[in-house]
C-alpha cells in the first residue's frame, strides 16, 4: 500500500521513471505521448538538456536563500527578461511557486493597492461562472465553477460572478460579436452598479479559459470592451494566464491577442515548464508606485517567493523558447493540429466544437450535434476517455461540468511547443480512437 495521499485514493496509478522529448515513460517502459502537457505545464517536454543544466548549475551555486534577506541573480535576470516582454505598463514581478498562490497574491495586492490610495471600501471582485483561479481559498472563491467550490463554499469570500464568454452556447442567432460582447458589457455594469462602482476592487478573468471550459477564447473585442469599463470606474483588471500564458496560445502572453494589457497578470505553469515549480503576478507601475510611497511593503509572501533554482529554471526555459522560436512551431502545430482535429471530429456526431488558439485546443463532446445536448453527467464521458486515452498511451485533459459545473463534457489538448507533425497525427489517431471506445 501506497502511504502518499494520491488525489485520488481508489486509483492505482503507473509510475513515472523518464521523459523523451514529448513522451513520459513509465516503470514497464510503456511510453505515453503528452498531448496536454500535464496540465498545460510541460511546454518543452520532458528532456531538455539546457535548462537541466541551468538547474544543476544553479544548485551546485546555490540553490535557496530566503527573500527576507536577499535577492539573487536569477529571479533578478527572470525579472527583466519577462517585463522586457510584458504588455504595456507592467514593470514588475512577484514570483511565488504556482498558479493558485500567483492568483492570490495578486487579491491581496488589489486590496493593498486600495488601502494605500486611501479606498478601503474598495474591497468586492467579479469573476466569471465557469472560470477556474486556483485552489487554495481565495481563489477557489474567486473561480466560477460549481462543483469544484461545492463542499468548500463555507470557508470561501463572497465574488460575484458574471457569464462567460461561451459563444458557442450562449450567443444568440441573431445576434453579432458586437451584439454579444455590448449584452456581456451590459451585465458586468449591471452588476458593478449594484455592488456600487465605488466598492469594486477588481474583475478578473481567464484571456482563453482552461480546465473548466476547454480552451474556450472570447469574441473579437471582448477583452477591450471589459477593460474598457474597469477603467471607466477605476477597477483593477487581472488576467489570469497560469494555463494560457507564456506562449501556449502563440504569443508570449496571451493579452497580446486581444490587444489589451492589465493591471496585473498571473502566469505560472508554462513559465517554468513543470523543471522547477513557479508562478509569478506581472505588476503595474501604478500599483507598484502606489505601494512604493506608501507603506513600501507588501503585506504578504511565502517561503520560498523568488527561489534561486526556481528562476533559474523558468529563465533558461524562457530562453529556449526565445531562442529556438519555439512559439512560431506552435503556430504552425497549433494550425495543423486544428486541421486535423476538424478532418477527424468536424463531422463527428458527438463531437460539438472544437476550439481554442495555438497548441491549446478543445473539444466539446456532446449527446446531439444539432440541440447541443450534453451527455448524461452520470455516465462520466470524460473520464471513461482519459482512461482509454492512457490505455492507448496518450495524456490529455479531459474534464466534466463543462456547461455549469456538472453538465457537459470536453477534452483539453495542450502538447509541448516542440511537437513535430508526426505527433500531431499520432496524437489524433489515439485520440479518436479513446473517443470512439469510451462512446462505445
Amino acid at each position: 500500500m501506497s502511504h502518499v495521499f494520491h488525489r485520488s485514493l481508489t486509483a492505482t496509478y503507473p509510475v513515472a521513471m523518464g521523459g523523451d522529448g514529448p513522451y513520459l515513460i513509465d516503470a514497464d517502459g510503456k511510453r505515453y505521448l503528452d498531448a496536454c502537457g500535464g496540465a498545460a505545464v510541460s511546454c518543452l517536454g520532458h528532456s531538455d538538456a539546457a535548462v537541466i543544466a541551468a538547474v544543476q548549475q544553479q544548485i551546485a551555486s546555490m540553490a535557496y536563500a530566503h527573500s527576507s534577506f536577499f535577492t539573487n541573480e536569477p529571479m533578478e535576470q527572470l525579472a527583466d527578461f519577462l517585463v522586457a516582454r510584458a504588455p504595456a505598463g507592467i514593470d514588475s514581478v512577484y514570483f511565488v511557486s504556482g498558479g493558485s498562490e500567483a492568483v492570490e497574491s495578486a487579491l491581496k495586492l488589489a486590496r493593498q493597492y486600495f488601502v494605500e490610495r486611501g479606498q478601503p471600501q474598495r474591497r468586492h471582485v467579479i469573476a466569471r461562472r465557469q472560470s477556474y483561479h486556483g485552489n487554495t481559498l481565495g481563489a477557489l472563491a474567486t473561480g466560477g465553477n460549481a462543483w469544484r467550490r461545492q463542499q468548500f463554499e463555507p470557508l470561501l469570500i463572497g465574488v460575484t460572478h458574471v457569464s462567460p464568454c461561451y459563444a458557442w452556447r450562449d450567443q444568440q442567432a441573431h445576434e453579432t460579436d458586437a451584439d454579444y460582447v455590448a449584452r456581456l458589457g451590459q451585465e458586468l455594469e449591471d452588476h458593478i452598479a449594484a455592488l456600487g462602482a465605488d466598492k469594486v476592487m477588481a474583475f478578473i478573468a481567464e484571456p482563453v479559459v482552461g480546465a473548466t471550459a476547454g480552451a474556450l477564447p472570447a469574441v473579437a473585442g471582448y477583452f477591450a470592451r471589459m477593460r474598457a469599463i474597469c477603467q471607466r470606474h477605476g477597477i483593477l483588471l487581472i488576467l489570469d494566464e497560469v494555463m494560457c500564458g507564456m506562449g501556449r496560445t502563440g504569443s508570449l502572453f496571451a493579452c497580446e491577442q486581444e490587444a489589451v494589457t492589465a493591471d496585473l497578470i498571473c502566469i505560472a505553469k508554462g513559465l517554468g515548464a513543470g523543471y522547477q515549480p513557479i508562478g509569478a503576478v506581472m505588476v503595474s507601475q501604478d500599483i507598484r508606485e502606489t505601494i512604493r510611497a506608501g507603506t513600501g511593503f507588501f503585506q504578504h509572501g511565502h517561503t520560498y517567493i523568488g527561489h534561486a533554482t526556481a528562476c533559474a529554471a523558468a529563465l533558461a526555459v524562457q530562453r529556449q523558447i526565445e531562442e529556438r522560436d519555439l512559439l512560431a512551431n506552435v503556430r504552425a502545430m497549433g494550425g495543423l493540429l486544428k486541421e486535423r482535429l476538424q478532418a477527424r471530429f468536424g463531422e463527428h456526431p458527438h463531437v460539438g466544437d472544437i476550439r481554442g488558439r495555438g497548441l491549446f485546443l478543445g473539444l466539446e463532446l456532446v449527446q446531439d450535434r444539432a440541440s447541443k445536448q450534453p451527455f448524461d453527467p452520470a455516465r462520466r464521458l470524460h473520464a471513461r476517455i482519459k482512461a482509454h486515452a492512457m490505455q492507448g498511451g496518450l495524456m490529455c485533459y479531459p474534464m466534466g461540468g463543462t456547461i455549469d459545473g456538472l453538465h457537459g463534457d470536453h477534452i483539453l489538448l495542450a502538447p509541448p511547443y516542440i511537437i513535430a507533425a508526426s505527433h500531431v497525427d499520432e496524437l489524433v489517431d489515439k485520440l479518436g480512437t479513446a473517443i470512439d471506445a469510451s462512446l462505445a
